[in-house]
């Protein structure tokens, strides 16, 4: 796969070995920089002011609300691409900003989570998965 640029990713999950494992598919990507790894979640709007990241890789604790982090940083990042996993609950999501902010379920797997990352490096439309936009909605 031919990337133009690396795709910047800053990961800041909880626990720890949920964020090594995906540190660890991250870094077998050519196409993928990872700019910083954060392991206290009141430490990431300062690292993603820091790094600029084009996405940013944080846990939940399960499917349904979104994250306070997520407005804020989308509302002062709009470029900035959120995919949000639940370590216990085997669920992923992508959150992007336009005019709103969406989201997009993501297959719970390695191979959806990676295919998630590609979608949103390539540019391949905003829904930040292999799923078509029809697939998205909005949240508030």
């Amino acid at each position: 796969m031919a990337m133009n640029k690396a795709v910047r990713i800053l990961v800041a999950n909880r626990p720890k070995v949920l964020r090594e494992a995906l540190l660890g598919a991250l870094s077998d990507q050519p196409w993928i920089q990872v700019v910083g790894e954060v392991a206290d979640d009141a430490d990431i709007p300062d690292y993603v002011s820091k790094t600029l990241p084009d996405l940013l890789v944080i846990a939940v604790d399960g499917p349904g609300k979104r994250p306070i982090l997520c407005d804020t940083l989308l509302r002062e990042y709009p470029n900035l691409h959120i995919i949000a996993v639940a370590p216990y609950q085997n669920y992923g999501v992508c959150y992007w900003a336009s005019l709103d902010i969406h989201s997009d379920d993501i297959e719970p797997s390695e191979a959806g989570f990676l295919s998630a990352v590609r979608d949103v490096a390539e540019g391949v439309g905003v829904d930040c998965g292999p799923e078509t936009s029809a697939n998205a909605r909005i949240l508030n």
